[in-house]
């Protein structure tokens, strides 16, 4: 292999703010697989790039060295995410780099799954290469958020989305609720979906709002959004756009019924899933992670909501306000969490704030213990 220079930490950190950026360009669009990026630079000069594809392979590693050819030969690879050790549809990364000859690696972060778990670090350190782990790793990890808890916990990353009042409320009494928000803030939930591999909502919001949950943002051209409808009692209606397009677009229902209308519903094209009798959220997640999602928008409603900020499932809130009044006889935006004390309140910390002609995103991450 080419003897390596001297590393020089402000190139290092510039290249993998690069693959960090390449990296987020199909997050949502690549489950059951992480959203990786890699960018191959040889004496300073960037020479192959490469992003998870749609679907989620080709994997990162393995675009950039094509598009690299033999300059990858004695260059240094900057991976937002350890590479891939195991032999699944398509060969290991780590081998593929150490084929290439690549010199040095320097990753963002390891990989918690049980197929990598350091396997890949060790496979290239035994070959000669050069590896050097942790170069902003936190930024990794928050974009790898979704994968990591899929790994660890079993269950995807949620983010709740909200569009209320200033008085917190999505509807008025008799359900009316087109629309809160004005044009700018409904076109950003679409670039907010396109970051998510799914769309849930409860059976509440299906019927009152018969609703589509596709990706409209321009130039979207990735996968559909699975669509997915909590629906204890299989109340959603036969003639819904979410059932009558659901051979078309992904849509799975998660329900406690069983029954004749179940059937029917799978006869239509919609993936019918039992989650028992109370439907925990905590059985939900295990479900939808079972089936690849690692990233998942629940768009409501007040319910909904509720039971997942109750379960401590939310991950992160999008909290679009207008400045509008509804009063006190509107709907929530969160249903009841039985709170006792301020002390068991879910609690989370603005991380963004963004204006869109009259109206605000508040963007929240959860605090830690």
């Amino acid at each position: 292999m080419t003897t390596v220079a001297a590393a020089d930490p402000r190139a290092d950190a510039a290249f993998m703010a690069a693959a960090l950026s390449l990296s987020a360009r199909n997050l949502g669009d690549v489950w059951p697989n992480p959203s990786v990026g890699c960018v191959l630079v040889k004496d300073g000069v960037v020479v192959g790039r490469g992003w998870t594809a749609s679907g989620g392979r080709p994997h990162a590693e393995t675009i950039a060295l094509d598009r690299a050819g033999p300059k990858a030969n004695g260059a240094t690879a900057y991976v937002t995410l350890e590479p891939c050790s195991h032999h699944g549809r398509t060969p290991p990364c780590a081998d593929a780099l150490i084929e290439a000859g690549i010199s040095r690696v320097v990753v963002a972060t390891t990989d918690p799954d049980s197929r990598v778990s350091g396997r890949g670090i060790a496979k290239l350190k035994a070959a000669g290469v050069i590896v050097e782990v942790g170069l902003s790793k936190g930024e990794a990890d928050r974009l790898n958020a979704g994968h990591f808890l899929r790994a660890k916990h079993n269950r995807p990353f949620f983010a709740l989305k909200v569009a209320a009042s200033l008085d917190g409320r999505i509807a008025l009494a008799n359900g009316d609720s087109k629309w809160i928000t004005a044009p700018p803030a409904r076109r950003a939930v679409q670039a907010l979906r396109a970051r998510f591999d799914a769309i849930l909502i409860g059976s509440g919001t299906a019927l009152a709002d018969d609703p589509l949950l596709t990706c409209r943002l321009d130039g979207y051209s990735g996968r559909a959004k699975v669509r997915i409808v909590l629906d204890r009692r299989l109340r959603l209606s036969m003639n819904s756009r979410l059932v009558t397009t659901a051979k078309d677009i992904p849509t799975w229902v998660v329900t406690a019924d069983v029954g004749p209308k179940a059937e029917s519903l799978a006869a239509q094209g919609v993936e019918v899933i039992t989650a028992g009798a109370d439907m925990p959220v905590q059985t939900v997640g295990e479900l939808l992670a079972s089936r690849g999602l690692t990233r998942v928008l629940v768009e409501g409603g007040s319910a909904v909501a509720g039971s997942f900020l109750k379960g401590e499932m939310v991950d992160e809130i999008a909290w679009f306000t207008a400045p509008v009044l509804i009063g006190g006889d509107g709907l929530a935006a969160v249903g009841e969490l039985s709170a006792s004390h301020i002390g068991a309140i879910p609690t989370f910390r603005r991380c963004e704030n963004l204006v869109f002609a009259f109206d605000t995103l508040d963007m929240l991450v959860r605090k830690g213990p």
